[in-house]
């Protein structure tokens, strides 16, 4: 079963413990444990269509209009009534009106033809569209042939969308052809859920803020930025902690204060337990950590819990770890606490276009772009450096390859590819 399937099989599993803190969760476990303890932040508003892109439906969104309003003309040509027409030979008939859209013809004459355009509603009396290609006019008169259906080129009124009908979900994320559709049907408001707010932070006395100096031994946070800006695109409010040095208070402090203004707080760095890492004793004295530690590679070191009524997620301070930590853990967490319904990001399987001989202990996500063969053969390859702080491969890749756990990989066989574009588009 794929990582995408799964996230869907747990959606209403019953809530588990979860893996002891000394253990090393796997991919499923992790994520099961943290959507089973994230809940819908409560509160919706109404927008107009113009902001709606991305946000998450509250109720169903019902039409109020039929879509199409009336019967209309697939084509431009000659509307007509079929049964005046001969079933295999030509006839000429007088052209007696112009219907064009936007405007409600008059009845059609018995015995005459209507010239008629795309989108223009069709006369009573009139039950099929001939084609132009098919006629032969002179302004007055058109000949048509015989054979026409009642029926061509012919859209019912409400054959894509009825009155009263629901077109939209609730919990839909909606995306821009949703939008689309809910302006085709009337709606110029929908209700959607509120914005998450969404506390960050940055943890390391090594980091410098990008564009002031940077002395030696220091790096500029690209972290919190990357992070920023991931959220952003999932409509979420960001509340910037800044940099916080690597000192007790100062992350408790932090955190706390983040926590008391935010839905999620998402910490980058000072996972591990080092002397310098004061994330995860900061957390458990203000609130709890239930998961500590996923078997994935890279992003590790990840830990989720609460801290208040704020739920907690650290993420790994390497680049890419944060960036895959994100794409499988955040992701999902914050499309839950939206409402959104569809959690797991789209993946198919390609050929891999490199080999694995060594097995590892962890699921590993490897940065991949696709290259296009002939016939229409998609092969993965992979960035020429995966280490964790790479970040540049992760610019350079279309998405990431997942190798299982203990499977090794040969050129040719089929590996899941997970597309950027489902991931953080």
């Amino acid at each position: 079963m794929s990582e995408a399937k799964q996230i869907h099989s747990r959606r209403a599993a019953p809530s588990t413990p979860g893996p002891a803190l000394g253990a090393l969760a796997s991919v499923e476990e992790a994520l099961a444990h943290i959507l089973e303890r994230t809940n819908t932040v409560n509160g919706s508003e109404r927008t107009g269509l113009d902001s709606a892109l991305g946000r998450v439906l509250v109720n169903d969104s019902v039409a109020a209009v039929d879509v199409p309003p009336a019967d209309n003309s697939a084509v431009d040509g000659y509307a007509v009534c079929s049964g005046e027409l001969g079933a295999a030979h030509t006839t000429l008939l007088e052209i007696s009106q112009r219907a064009s859209a936007g405007r409600v013809p008059p009845p059609l004459r018995a015995g005459t033809a209507a010239r008629i355009f795309t989108g223009a509603p069709l006369p009573p009396g009139a039950d099929a569209v001939v084609m132009q290609e098919r006629c032969r006019a002179d302004g007055k008169r058109v000949l048509l042939p015989g054979g026409v259906e009642p029926g061509a080129h012919v859209r019912r009124a409400g054959e894509n969308i009825h009155r009263g009908q629901v077109i939209l979900p609730a919990g839909l994320r909606l995306r821009p052809q949703d939008v689309g559709l809910a302006a085709a049907a009337g709606l110029a408001t929908v209700d959607v859920r509120r914005r998450l707010r969404v506390g960050i932070l940055s943890t390391g006395d090594e980091l410098a803020e990008p564009g002031q100096s940077a002395p030696p031994g220091r790096i500029y946070d690209s972290n919190r930025y990357t992070l920023a800006a991931l959220l952003r695109s999932l409509n979420c409010v960001v509340i910037d902690g800044g940099i916080v040095a690597d000192d007790a208070g100062e992350t408790r402090a932090a955190i706390a204060d983040l926590a008391g203004n935010s839905d999620v707080v998402i910490s980058s760095g000072g996972m591990c337990l080092g002397e310098e890492d004061h994330v995860r004793a900061a957390v458990e004295s203000l609130g709890k950590i239930s998961l500590w530690g996923v078997a994935v590679k890279p992003g590790k070191p990840l830990a989720f819990g609460r801290v208040g009524e704020a739920a907690f997620l650290g993420l790994p301070g390497n680049p890419v770890a944060q960036h895959v930590a994100f794409c499988l853990f955040a992701r999902p967490l914050l499309l839950r606490a939206q409402g959104a319904s569809d959690l797991a990001p789209p993946a198919y399987l390609v050929r891999a276009g490199f080999t694995r001989a060594q097995a590892c202990a962890r699921r590993e996500y490897l940065r991949a772009r696709i290259e296009r063969r002939g016939q229409g053969e998609q092969r993965a390859v992979l960035h020429h450096n995966q280490g964790s702080g790479v970040l540049a491969s992760t610019v350079w890749s279309e998405g990431l390859a997942v190798i299982p756990e203990g499977t090794t990989v040969a050129a040719g066989d089929r590996v899941e590819f997970l597309p950027n574009a489902g991931l953080i588009g």
